[in-house]
């Protein structure tokens, strides 16, 4: 689970990076869990260097698992110099106690290691903590950029994006969308200013903390980035999710008219049941697809509380500016739709008319689904997805 809830079915890498001019740096590190440490010392190894002979260790990102092992490191090598900016220096305090040796950058600050190699810093506040910076090589035009543009999944022997199939590198572009709306989402304000703050650079590589190094083409996982970021205000991808739950089976009879009132109008349509499936999944289906169509019964005068849950994650993610229609049952009182309200009322949701019954499910109710299912799907394929 990265961060505590998210699943990684397929894994995740934590990259760290070595630039070596007549001094070296190292970009970032790993997490202080099982056998990571001695996996990355290794790799070190393997150039070779040892912990004593980094002048720089660079970070990015204070968060913990590319951090929690630099108290060990430190210890090995107490000379190392410390780059980072003036947020995470307090975090470095907090997090590891550190606070000798530490150099606070800021926008346009570099070193120069000799041998044609200097880096340059750029703050990228809130991608996605606020202390974050991006780091730039200037020589290789490689830029260092820690969780941006990063994705879940595993790194074996492939490591570069010209080393993927087509099979692999729609593994990487889906893992970092689902990455994206779990981790970065939130923050997609903050992504779009930090990309412009990039845009006078030659980059030629963009090497990120989590995921392949894109050397091929470092502009496609840019591109990608800003149209994730683009779908908190749309437009989002012309398509429909349906994220429903059910007790006893009268809400969950109803699913499939909506899905096929939807699938006649020829628009792509994803269903997920909570709480059977992870939010995890859910979010990153619901983040880019225009329109949503959520299914569940009242229970005791509220929401059935998993799909409650499924929405106040939509509320911290900021899953913003969807077309949404709400279906359900409810066994002597209604008032979900009360509690739906009150959790979306910051999310600029669009609502059409719910379709609520009281017991089981009529041919009326199943007309009216199929009904209510097309029209979203109709109007989610004129705007085009906005």
């Amino acid at each position: 689970m990265f961060e505590g809830m998210w699943p990684m079915p397929n894994g995740i890498s934590i990259n760290s990076y070595v630039v070596q001019g007549e001094q070296v740096a190292l970009i970032d590190l790993v997490e202080d869990i099982g056998d990571k440490p001695l996996q990355f010392e290794r790799e070190l190894n393997s150039i070779p260097l040892q912990a004593e002979d980094i002048d720089y260790l660079i970070i990015n990102h204070m968060e913990p698992d590319h951090t929690s092992w630099l108290p060990a490191f430190f210890q090995k090598n107490p000379d190392l110099k410390l780059y980072v900016t003036a947020k995470g220096a307090d975090m470095l305090k907090a997090f590891c106690g550190i606070s000798e040796n530490v150099y606070i950058v800021k926008t346009g600050d570099s070193i120069d290691l000799g041998a044609g190699k200097r880096l340059t810093f750029y703050e990228a506040p809130n991608l996605h903590w606020p202390e974050t910076m991006l780091t730039f090589e200037e020589s290789s035009g490689i830029l260092f950029s820690c969780d941006a543009f990063g994705s879940y999944g595993a790194i074996a022997d492939v490591i570069f994006d010209d080393q993927l199939s087509s099979e692999q590198h729609d593994f990487f572009i889906n893992e970092a969308l689902r990455y994206y709306a779990n981790i970065i989402g939130g923050f997609s304000m903050f992504v779009e200013k930090a990309i412009a703050k990039l845009k006078g650079l030659d980059i030629k590589m963009i090497a990120p903390s989590h995921g392949i190094v894109w050397r091929e083409n470092p502009q496609e996982i840019i591109d990608t980035y800003l149209r994730f970021a683009g779908y908190m205000t749309g437009p989002a991808e012309p398509e429909i999710t349906i994220i429903w739950s059910s007790m006893y089976g009268n809400t969950e009879k109803v699913v499939n008219k909506m899905i096929q009132g939807v699938r006649s109008e020829g628009i792509p349509v994803h269903v997920h049941r909570v709480p059977n499936d992870h939010i995890g999944f859910v979010l990153a289906s619901a983040w880019k697809s225009a329109g949503l169509i959520i299914g569940m019964p009242t229970y005791e005068y509220r929401m059935f509380p998993p799909m409650a849950w499924t929405l106040d994650m939509f509320g911290r993610k900021k899953v913003w500016n969807k077309k949404v229609v709400r279906f359900g049952s409810f066994g002597w009182s209604g008032g979900a739709e009360r509690e739906m309200d009150l959790l979306t009322e910051k999310l600029k949701w669009d609502f059409q008319a719910p379709i609520e019954w009281q017991g089981a499910p009529d041919e009326m109710v199943m007309e009216r689904a199929t009904a209510a299912s097309q029209s979203l799907a109709r109007q989610i394929k004129s705007d085009g997805g906005a």
